[in-house]
């Protein structure tokens, strides 16, 4: 029998706010922080201690919600999730419930079967929970708390099961994180945990039209842990039917290692949670003007920003995705084309060399080490017949690794390209007469020698003299001796 896998994500995204979601305490870095040193009488849960809704966390997630096409409710109710968490003081997770932040939103993603609508159920405001780090030994085994990421605001983000693949799961995802990062609602750093994936999977056979009992695979953050534990969950349910089983609904953990999902507890639906309006929060009241200028104050977003490159600039479809999947380079690009150059070879540059040597050194596109101006001189240089595109490559490496400018590795180098063609005649003489074996080759009709002959040059001159000059004189050369050889 067949089945159809049916699976719907829950996204949380870190805001990128300054302080936590109900206090003063700054965000800090978790992993490079000391462990509790940013926590306040809020955050801990003291007795006394009142929450405040943080301003910018709910204007990112309007930011969020209109990128996403959701509908912002009039008016949202902050609840308290009751559930056992070690990490977080209080005992319980401020977060939305019934009147969600916003809902009915969507989004467009491209998969190898086209275009696909992934509709989005709702968008909700909530509190993160603190770090745990369990720590164990042949004589003893504890576990360790930091609180420095407990009370960070998060933007919960819930589909409706409308993806099929594993494919669809990661252009959604992926797709997702680009509109994030654009906006700047959220850093998305899965290395920092800013951004997890929790997905909602079952199967069902092709012939039937009722859902399949699902299970919810907690906590992924990486999208290779999130395609893998998917796959796994879906293989294993298709198993359990095959063998006259029934799948349970639980809540499963994924293990990187090992490549299995592992039970963690049976499936809590809401009530288990014991939902109720949190007390000491007032209704949060969203006012129509302020949403519509946040509407009015988005940035040009990746699928609008595609089909701008893709018909302004006249770039292939290839060139468009990796220039808009992320926001600085798209920026890069477009900083660079104001410079003069042409889109397209803009666009060969930073797709090809800039990345290659930017991956070649370990650089990533957080701090771009060579600025649009300075790539614009080095390509100027190639196109004006200074430099010859080899030379240029190498000019470009050092100037990411050196963090100097074309003009100085070039100087320090003596790499100006020769054009003298005086010089580069002489150059093409003697390189024919250190090699009588290859010419007879060649003058035998082994014309294939011709390049050889060219790199010969090129070697002899350091890769400074104009590789067009070189194979116009060569053939000159070379037909010349041809033409002396038949006369004979």
């Amino acid at each position: 029998m067949k089945y159809i896998p049916v699976i719907g994500l829950e996204v949380h995204a870190e805001l990128s706010t300054v302080t936590k979601m109900f206090c003063g305490c700054g965000i800090v870095n978790v992993t490079q922080t000391l462990p509790n040193s940013s926590v306040c009488p809020v955050c801990m849960g003291l007795p006394g201690a009142l929450p405040v809704i943080n301003k910018k966390a709910v204007e990112l997630g309007l930011r969020a919600a209109l990128a996403l096409e959701c509908a912002p409710l009039p008016y949202s109710i902050f609840a308290r999730k009751n559930y056992f968490y070690p990490d977080l003081p209080k005992g319980y997770q401020i977060s939305q419930y019934e009147t969600p932040l916003a809902e009915n939103g969507r989004l467009k993603i491209q998969t190898s079967q086209g275009e696909k609508i992934i509709r989005i159920r709702r968008t909700h405001l909530e509190e993160d929970t603190g770090k745990l780090t369990h720590v164990s030994s042949e004589s003893e085994a504890y576990t360790l708390v930091d609180l420095n990421r407990a009370g960070i605001p998060l933007l919960e983000i819930v589909t409706e099961p409308d993806m099929h693949s594993v494919e669809e799961v990661k252009a959604y995802a992926v797709t997702l994180q680009q509109i994030l990062r654009y906006i700047q609602a959220s850093s998305c750093d899965m290395e920092n945990g800013a951004i997890r994936f929790e997905a909602n999977v079952s199967v069902m056979p092709e012939t039937s039209s009722s859902l399949g009992t699902r299970t919810e695979i907690k906590n992924l953050n990486s999208f290779r842990s999130l395609e893998r534990a998917i796959e796994f969950e879906i293989s294993r349910q298709v198993q359990v039917l095959e063998e006259g089983g029934k799948v349970i609904q639980e809540t499963v953990g994924w293990n990187e290692i090992d490549g299995v999902t592992f039970s963690q507890r049976n499936k809590e639906e809401a009530h288990d949670y014991r939902y109720f309006p949190e007390p000491d929060l007032p209704p949060l009241v969203v006012d129509k003007d302020w949403v519509e200028s946040i509407r009015k104050d988005l940035p040009e977003l990746p699928n609008q920003k595609s089909v701008r490159f893709s018909s302004e600039f006249g770039l292939s479809g290839y060139d468009v995705s990796i220039l808009t999947s992320d926001l600085r380079i798209a920026n890069y690009f477009e900083s660079l084309i104001h410079t003069g150059i042409s889109p397209k070879t803009a666009a060969n540059w930073i797709n090809g060399q800039l990345f290659n040597e930017m991956n070649a050194l370990a650089q990533d596109w957080n701090h771009i080490p060579v600025s649009f101006n300075d790539l614009a001189d080095l390509i100027q240089r190639v196109e004006r017949g200074e430099l010859n595109l080899q030379t240029a490559k190498s000019v470009l490496g050092e100037m990411i690794s050196k963090r100097k400018t074309a003009a100085q590795i070039i100087e320090e180098k003596g790499l100006i390209q020769i054009h003298d063609v005086q010089v580069i005649k002489n150059i093409i003489q003697a390189v024919i007469t250190e090699n009588p074996k290859e010419l007879s080759s060649y003058l035998a009709g082994k014309e294939t020698l011709l390049q050889w002959f060219f790199g010969q040059v090129m070697r002899k001159t350091g890769g400074q003299a104009s590789p067009s000059v070189i194979k116009a004189e060569l053939v000159t050369q070379l037909n010349a001796l041809k033409k002396d050889q038949s006369s004979d």
